[in-house]
């Protein structure tokens, strides 16, 4: 398979200063990077996907690098993360689990530090189309502070015939997160 085709990236920073009147110090942060990529597989059943998984691995690096950059962090500060997937109506679901389950993981850990299980979603979308994901905690998927979630919509993606591949990174937590465990 050729290398990735990029058509675009789409990055989107969001900090929290206050919430319901009340002051968030420091802000929450968290970017959200997207990447809109041409499916290889769009249009037809293929049976071996496993070159998606090594496209896979090669945009989440990407993503990482630009999530980090759009920060201004360091993989230290980065504290929770998730991932997801739009593909356009000529592909299947199975294009967006083989893009982020085998590979998409191990380079956004290397890049943040990470070690747990990044959290997940994906579907079929047109252009336009939102997902909305989770995120958890980076060492701890049961760190319930780092408990969040991500949203994103591009409006000219995903076409037909491409996938949008989503990565989110935080900082903060959830801005005053405050939930204890009982006992």
């Amino acid at each position: 398979m050729s290398a990735m085709q990029l058509r675009k990236i789409v990055v989107q920073v969001e900090e929290t200063h206050s919430d319901v009147g009340q002051a968030v110090s420091p802000p929450s942060r968290k970017v959200t990077i997207a990447a809109v990529i041409a499916n290889p597989y769009a249009g037809r059943h293929v049976e071996e996907l496993a070159p998606l998984y090594d496209l896979g691995a090669e945009v989440s690096a990407l993503l990482a690098q630009r999530g980090l950059e759009a920060l201004g962090v360091d993989a230290d500060a980065i504290q929770n993360y998730g991932k997801a997937a739009i593909i356009g109506t000529d592909g299947e679901i199975e294009h967006a689990a083989a893009l982020l389950h085998p590979k998409f993981g191990a380079p956004v850990r290397t890049a943040v530090a990470g070690k747990d299980i990044i959290p997940s979603t994906k579907k079929i979308g047109a252009p336009g189309a939102a997902i909305t994901f989770p995120l958890t905690g980076k060492t701890s998927i049961w760190d319930f502070d780092q408990m969040d979630a991500a949203e994103i919509t591009i409006p000219d993606a995903p076409r037909a015939d491409e996938a949008v591949v989503i990565l989110a990174l935080g900082v903060g937590g959830r801005p005053l997160h405050r939930i204890k465990l009982p006992g």
